[in-house]
């Protein structure tokens, strides 16, 4: 016996008719709001920043409330996982996500490559890249950005 179920097309019909309209971002926004950065949650980034495991900067590297001064910190950070997520994360400050261009790994400047925050001075540097994976992310990105144009 088969576990799919199939709808008669009067049933599909029924089921769009009742399907909820879409709602856009911003409404689910404010159906959910976020809770408010406290002192405390920007201490425990702050110490979260510190730890051994890299899995746990990574979280803190990807958080939208980490402060930019910490965005310095794991833009340095030994372990490429950190810094890429650094590099992708779009509250990441443009300074840092310039300095960013110079990574020796090839995945934080494709993640770099691929953030809509980057400024335009290093996607220029980023065009030039020796990687062909850097080179072929940017291009895709332009194409994207031209055809939203």
């Amino acid at each position: 016996m088969s576990c799919i179920r199939f709808n008669t097309p009067a049933q599909r019909e029924q089921m769009r008719r009742l399907a909820p309209s879409m709602l856009t971002p911003e409404e689910v926004a404010a159906m959910h709001p976020a809770p408010p950065v406290t002192e405390s949650k920007i201490r425990r980034l702050r110490l979260l920043a510190k730890d051994a495991n890299p899995k746990i900067r990574e979280a803190v590297a990807s958080s939208y409330n980490t402060p930019p001064d910490l965005f310095e910190q794991l833009a340095k950070d030994p372990d490429a996982g950190v810094r890429g997520c650094v590099a992708r994360n779009e509250a990441t400050p443009c300074d840092v996500l310039r300095a960013l261009v110079d990574d020796e790994d090839e995945q934080v400047r494709s993640f770099l490559a691929v953030n809509y925050y980057v400024p335009e001075d290093a996607m220029e540097r980023l065009r030039d890249d020796p990687s062909d994976q850097v080179r072929a992310l940017v291009k895709w990105k332009t194409g994207l950005a031209l055809q939203d144009a």
